[in-house]
């Protein structure tokens, strides 16, 4: 029996970019830790900086499916989620399900770690973090040897994200093209029976105007500073 379909919109366009601003900007950092390329390394890393500021706020203030309190839940709810899954197959969710959002914190968590360790860090030759003359020689080589290790734990946890998407895909929930198109298709039937099926979305104009102060902010006293040397 077929069943009728309609395409409603999940994600708003703030979010969007993020998330793939964040996958280029981590690949990027990859890349230049890896060739050696510690001022573009800063550059890249102080670009996250103001895109993980931002959906900070914008999980705080944005839009509906955005907001972390839409989908970070008590364990509880994760739990009974994962029953669900097992007995009847996955269920229809706008926006991040519960097992979602605890990925969704725990990225923006480990992500943040990495980043402000990244400015007490050292390479012990030419590159130093803004705020490495703030702590001792000690303190500083421990956050260096966390912000290397804690790397492999951002690995593993994009491995794990990218096996869900996978997953998904497979039982024809197509993640990745709604983070696209901002739009996914939807059976009337299962909408019907979603909870938070009526969803509001905040203006661009705003998202733009956060990231443009963050942006302004960190380029003058971090990012300028390196521009000036390269």
């Amino acid at each position: 029996m077929n069943t009728e379909h309609v395409k409603i919109k999940v994600w708003d366009l703030p979010t969007r970019i993020f998330h793939w601003g964040m996958v280029c900007l981590l690949a990027l950092l990859w890349w230049s830790a890896d060739a050696g390329e510690m001022q573009w390394h800063q550059i890249f890393a102080y670009s996250l900086l103001v895109l993980i500021g931002f959906r900070i706020l914008w999980g705080i203030i944005g839009s509906d499916t955005a907001r972390f309190r839409h989908f970070v839940h008590h364990p509880k709810v994760a739990l009974d989620y994962l029953k669900v899954i097992k007995t009847k197959g996955m269920s229809v969710v706008l926006g991040h399900n519960p097992i979602g959002g605890y990925m969704v914190v725990a990225l923006i968590g480990i992500i943040s770690l990495q980043l402000v360790t990244g400015l007490f860090a050292t390479d012990d030759i030419f590159t130093e973090g803004p705020l490495y003359s703030y702590v001792s020689s000690n303190t500083s080589s421990f956050l260096t040897w966390l912000h290397k290790m804690n790397f492999n734990l951002i690995l593993l946890l994009s491995a794990i994200h990218i096996l869900a998407v996978i997953i998904h895909a497979i039982k024809g929930d197509k993640l990745v093209g709604a983070m696209f198109s901002g739009y996914k298709k939807v059976s009337k039937v299962a909408l019907s029976s979603s909870s938070k099926s009526d969803l509001t979305f905040k203006s661009e104009w705003l998202a733009l105007a956060l990231l443009t102060v963050l942006a302004a902010v960190v380029f003058v006293y971090l990012i300028w500073p390196i521009v000036q040397v390269l």
